[in-house]
C-alpha cells in the first residue's frame, strides 16, 4: 500500500511541489499566479497547499511553519491537492525522505469494512538520492500498528494478535510460540490467566513469544494485548467502553516497532512478548479483593479488576527479565490519568536510565514522533500497599498519579540494573490531524527504533 504513494521514477510527468513560507510563498510567482492565490486566500501558512494555473500542469504550493521540514509538512497537500503525481522542487534527498513519510501516512484509510474501496492518491516524485525504501518501511510498520488497533475485537482477539506475530516471524524468519489457557498455570503466568480466564472458548489467555535474530544486543518489546477491556467485575459504563478494542495498542506497538526492526535488518537479538486477553464477565471472572500470583512471586490483591493492563504486564516483564536483555520497552494503553495529564498526542514515558532517556529524548524531536518523560517518584510507592498481599493493583493515593503510581507497579517486576522504559500510550487520534487520520495510530515507534540504536550503539 505505501508504494503506491512514491516513486523514484522521474520519467513521468508530474506537477512541481514547492514548499514555501508564509514571508516569501510569492517568490518567482507570475501575476496570473499571484491574483489565482489571492482568490482562494492562499497565504503561505502551515498546513495550507494550492495548485496554481500554469503551463504543463501548473505548480503546487505547501506552507511549512516557520520554513522548518518536518514529517508532517506534506501530509495536509497529500490529502488536498488533486489527484496525480507531484514532483519536488528544490529539496534535498534527505528533507524529501522526511516529508515523504508523512505524504504517505496522510493517504493512510481503514478501509477493511467498506464496501466501497476510496480511490488510489497522489504520488510523490522523489529526488535523486531519496531512501524511498527505508520510508515504505517506515510506512508499514505504523500503517501495522493503525490497522490492529482500528480492528474491532470480533477479529483481533487474542487468537488474531498471535496470527499476526506468526505471520511476521515468518515473514522475516523468526519464531514464535504460544502458551494458550490453563497451559498458562503450568508454565506459571497466574496473572495472565486471571485476567483471561473469562473470555471462553477460542478466545483464551495467551502468552505469544516472538524472536528474530542471533547476533547484537538483546532487546525485549513488551506490549498489553488486552483487546477489549470491560472492566471485569468493575464494570465500565457504556461510553468507556466504546474504545476498548484498542486496550491492545500496546500489542500494536511492538508488533509495528519489530517490524521497523526486522524490516530494517537491524544488527539486535530481538524478543517480543504480548500478554494477550480478554478483559471479559463471566462467572470464573476474577473479582475484586482476590489475591493474585505472579511469575515473579510477589503476590497482589486486586483492589480493582479494571487495573488488569498492568497485571498481565508483570508476569511478561518478569520472564523478559530471566533472560538479561540489554534493554527492555514496554508499551501500554493503561491509564486515563496519562491522558489527563498529556492529553492525546504524548506518550507518558518513564526511564530508569538517563543515558536511555537522553537517546529518547533526541530522536523524538528530531523525528517530530513527540514523548514527554514522567518521574518515577518513588515516594509514590507505598500507596500500592495492602494489608493482606505483598501489594495491590491500585493506588490508594485518592487517584491522584495514577500514571505515576502504574508504572511503579511495573517496575517492581522489572530486575535492578535492567535499562527499562515504559509508554503509557493512548494509540488512537480524536481528531484528524495532518498525516494521522481519526483512529488508531502509532505513537513513538520511529523515536524508539533510532533511540535503540543510540542507546545500544548500532550502525545504519
Amino acid at each position: 500500500m505505501t508504494t503506491a504513494f512514491l516513486t523514484t521514477d522521474t520519467s513521468k510527468p508530474a506537477t512541481p511541489l514547492r514548499l514555501v513560507r508564509a514571508d516569501d510563498w510569492q517568490s518567482g510567482l507570475s501575476k496570473d499566479q499571484l491574483a489565482w492565490a489571492e482568490k482562494v486566500e492562499f497565504e503561505g501558512e502551515a498546513n495550507t497547499c494550492v495548485l496554481l494555473p500554469g503551463e504543463g500542469g501548473g505548480l503546487a504550493l505547501a506552507g511549512v511553519a516557520d520554513g522548518a521540514v518536518t514529517v508532517w509538512s506534506l501530509a495536509t497537500a497529500a490529502i488536498t491537492l488533486p489527484k496525480g503525481a507531484y514532483r519536488l522542487e528544490d529539496l534535498g534527498a534527505a528533507d524529501a525522505q522526511t516529508v515523504a513519510l508523512g505524504w504517505t501516512l496522510a493517504q493512510y484509510r481503514f478501509d477493511r469494512y467498506l464496501t466501497e474501496k476510496p480511490e488510489g492518491g497522489r504520488v510523490l516524485v522523489l529526488p535523486e538520492g531519496t531512501d524511498a525504501a527505508t520510508v515504505a518501511k517506515e510506512a508499514e510498520a505504523v500503517c501495522l500498528a493503525r490497522d490492529l488497533v482500528n480492528t474491532p475485537t470480533e477479529d483481533m482477539g487474542p487468537a488474531h494478535l498471535q496470527d499476526v506475530a506468526e505471520a511476521l516471524a515468518e515473514e522475516f524468519g523468526g519464531t514464535c510460540s504460544t502458551i494458550v489457557g490453563e497451559d498458562l498455570l503450568d508454565e506459571n503466568f497466574p496473572a495472565i490467566h486471571a485476567v483471561g480466564r473469562a473470555a471462553g472458548m477460542g478466545r483464551e489467555p495467551r502468552l505469544i513469544d516472538l524472536q528474530w535474530g542471533d547476533k547484537g544486543p538483546k532487546v525485549t518489546l513488551v506490549g498489553k494485548g488486552v483487546c477489549f477491556d470491560t472492566g471485569g467485575l468493575d464494570l465500565k459504563p457504556a461510553a468507556g467502553m466504546l474504545l476498548m478494542k484498542k486496550d491492545m495498542g500496546g500489542a500494536a506497538h511492538v508488533l509495528a516497532l519489530a517490524r521497523l526492526i526486522m524490516s530494517m535488518d537491524t544488527k539486535v537479538q530481538l524478543r517480543v512478548l504480548i500478554p494477550a486477553v480478554e478483559n471479559a464477565v463471566d462467572g470464573n471472572a476474577f473479582r475484586p479483593g482476590d489475591v493474585l500470583s505472579t511469575r515473579k512471586g510477589i503476590s497482589v490483591e486486586v483492589g480493582n479488576t479494571d487495573a488488569e493492563g498492568r497485571l498481565v504486564l508483570c508476569d511478561a516483564l518478569a520472564l523478559a527479565c530471566e533472560d538479561k536483555p540489554d534493554l527492555l520497552v514496554d508499551f501500554a494503553t493503561l491509564t486515563g490519568a496519562a491522558r489527563v495529564a498529556l492529553g492525546p498526542d504524548l506518550p507518558a514515558t518513564y526511564a530508569n536510565n538517563e543515558t536511555l532517556w537522553a537517546a529518547i529524548d533526541r530522536a523524538a524531536s528530531t523525528l517530530t514522533d513527540p514523548v514527554w518523560r514522567m518521574p518515577l517518584w518513588a515516594p509514590y510507592d507505598e500507596t500500592l500497599r495492602s494489608d493482606v498481599a505483598d501489594m495491590s493493583n491500585i493506588s490508594d493515593g485518592g487517584g491522584f498519579a495514577g500514571s505515576i503510581t502504574a508504572a511503579l507497579y511495573l517496575q517492581r517486576f522489572v530486575e535492578e540494573g535492567t535499562p527499562w522504559v515504559h509508554l503509557d500510550v493512548f494509540a488512537w487520534v480524536p481528531k484528524p490531524k495532518p498525516g494521522r487520520p481519526k483512529g488508531g495510530d502509532a505513537q513513538a515507534v520511529r523515536a524508539m527504533h533510532t533511540a535503540m540504536k543510540d542507546f545500544l550503539s548500532l550502525d545504519g
